[in-house]
């Protein structure tokens, strides 16, 4: 038997947590304690659990210490995300309230269709389009699995990030017979799907992975949410959850700062506003657990390099490569600045006449124009002139740079506003074609 399998055998009798089922997905590794095991992600720093151990509620604190015992012989610290109250109570650890998690009783939901008419409105208009949502069984999953990996594919390119690892990766085909899936079809091509897993403990379904094609219509998500509670609700299943809404509900100052700061990169408050939608009966409040006598900053930072998968540097750098509309915002609040001084009647100097100064600063004019554009909605045609303009730019500089400017550096500022000239330009152009290839694919 291999790890895996007495990790399942083990999550059949104890997997209470939602999350439990997600250590069967690639990149975990298991401790095991007798009846028990922790999956978790070394970050060679950190053993970061996904969830409490897979164990008995009676055990819960036993197990919590000695796996902090073979993570301390070891030399790594602990960390455990997305627990929730029964562990805290169990075992007693401190822990950072990190968000909420949305849960509803699949009998109630044709009561909360019913009640919602934005929710219709959503189910309505889908098939309207002409969207059909149906079960995918286990047979017709081998056969249309080269569809579903370019529809990953596609929805991994039109998210702003970088894609993350530990509890947010997208492989949802691992012990597929475990697994219940539903796609939504429109002339018989694949436009959303939504995976299943299965909560043991609790007779419960988490909804996992959502995967809605850029082009897909309106209301599609609703449709896959609307058959895959009908089908709880057919089999007996006693709750569902659609999982963490990060940093929603009543989560510290920092956390809140985190979240208010963070809406240019990952709409928070969007898909909890999602989330709501939908009527759930509750929100669970979901936890990062720490061992007494250790730091929570150290856990964040330890949790966030679990998601970041490839280092934190890594993960930033090929974010900022996907030029989302905060760093493209930013490099047009730059361009206004740098377009203010070059105007000055000081910086006459640096140009070989006034007509090639105001040339310059009205080409920077409509270039910042553009990027404005560009960062309240990307639109693929201006994008590709804006890449070919900020190319132009950069080589027409160094030119300048090399022929005229070159020979009238006479001092260390002078040396960095040339370079600065230069490498502006470059970074912009290489961010700008990297974005132009990266919202392409999506």
């Amino acid at each position: 038997m291999t790890d895996r399998e007495r990790a399942l055998a083990l999550l059949e009798k104890h997997g209470w947590n939602s999350t439990s089922f997600q250590i069967l997905e690639p990149g975990f590794a298991y401790w095991f304690d007798e009846d028990a095991c922790v999956g978790y992600v070394d970050t060679g720093r950190a053993w970061v659990a996904a969830g409490p151990p897979i164990a008995a509620l009676d055990r819960l604190n036993e197990t919590s210490t000695r796996f902090v015992a073979a993570a301390t012989a070891a030399g790594r610290r602990v960390c455990m995300f997305a627990t929730e109250d029964r562990f805290r109570d169990a075992a007693g650890w401190p822990a950072l309230r990190i968000g909420e998690q949305p849960m509803w009783s699949p009998s109630e939901w044709n009561d909360a269709v019913r009640a919602k008419k934005s929710l219709r409105e959503q189910l309505r208009r889908a098939r309207a389009k002409g969207v059909v949502v149906r079960a995918l069984s286990i047979d017709e999953l081998a056969g249309r699995r080269a569809e579903l990996d370019a529809l990953i594919a596609r929805w991994l390119a039109s998210r702003t990030i970088a894609p993350m690892g530990f509890l947010v990766q997208v492989d949802p085909f691992v012990f597929a017979e475990r697994r219940r899936f539903f796609i939504a079809e429109q002339d018989g091509r694949i436009v959303g799907f939504l995976g299943v897993i299965p909560i043991y403990a609790r007779g419960g379904w988490f909804f996992e992975d959502f995967l809605r094609d850029p082009t897909a219509p309106n209301g599609t998500i609703e449709l896959l949410v609307d058959a895959g509670m009908r089908a709880a609700a057919a089999d007996g299943v006693a709750v569902v959850t659609l999982g963490l809404a990060p940093l929603a509900g009543d989560v510290g100052p920092i956390l809140r700062s985190a979240r208010k700061f963070g809406r240019a990169l990952y709409d928070f408050d969007g898909l909890r506003a999602f989330k709501a939608k939908l009527s759930p009966r509750a929100w669970d409040p979901i936890f990062l657990s720490y061992p007494p006598g250790t730091s929570s900053v150290r856990a964040v930072i330890d949790t966030l390099t679990a998601f970041a998968r490839g280092g934190l540097l890594r993960f930033g750098i090929d974010t900022l490569l996907r030029g989302p509309a905060i760093v493209i915002r930013l490099l047009a609040a730059a361009l206004v600045v740098w377009t203010c001084l070059l105007a000055l009647p000081s910086s006459a100097s640096w140009f070989p006449s006034r007509a090639w100064q105001y040339g310059w600063v009205g080409f920077d004019v409509v270039l910042g124009a553009a990027l404005f554009v560009l960062a309240r909605r990307w639109r693929q045609p201006l994008a590709d002139i804006v890449a070919v303009a900020v190319t132009a730019d950069a080589a027409v500089t160094l030119v300048e740079a090399l022929a005229f400017n070159a020979a009238r550096i006479t001092n260390v500022i002078d040396v960095t506003i040339v370079t600065a000239a230069v490498l502006a330009p470059t970074f912009a152009s290489i961010l700008l074609w990297n974005a132009r290839v990266h919202r392409s694919s999506g």
